[in-house]
């Protein structure tokens, strides 16, 4: 199994057992964040663009993974993502540098795949 492939199906199986768990709180958080994702003033790809920069530079590599897949699902070049990973960077500072290496190799499997 690849890394894109491991990664999502992790996610989903643990989402699944978090949401059968049926506590209201986490559901209205899941439902939160997918309806903040949705197409409205902000169109999807810049909102997953934001997500992207905001989830480097809390070094959440989960959330890395999960917002470059939608990235390259929604055609992002990887000309854009790296503009991204430079405004992270930025702004995170060089600790963010190891989740941009990790982010990097990522986005080269989307690529590939």
């Amino acid at each position: 199994m690849n890394l894109i492939e491991e990664f999502n199906e992790y996610r989903s199986q643990m989402n699944e057992k978090i949401l059968a768990e049926d506590n209201k709180v986490i559901k209205r958080i899941f439902n939160l964040d997918t309806n903040a994702y949705a197409e409205g003033s902000v169109d999807i790809k810049s909102k997953e663009m934001i997500g992207l920069a905001c989830s480097m530079v809390l070094r959440c590599d989960d959330c890395v993974k999960y917002h470059l897949g939608k990235c390259h699902e929604v055609g992002l070049t990887k000309e854009q993502i790296f503009e991204v990973f430079s405004i992270a960077t930025l702004i995170g500072g060089t600790i963010v540098i190891p989740h941009l290496r990790r982010a990097a190799e990522y986005w080269e499997t989307l690529e590939n795949q």
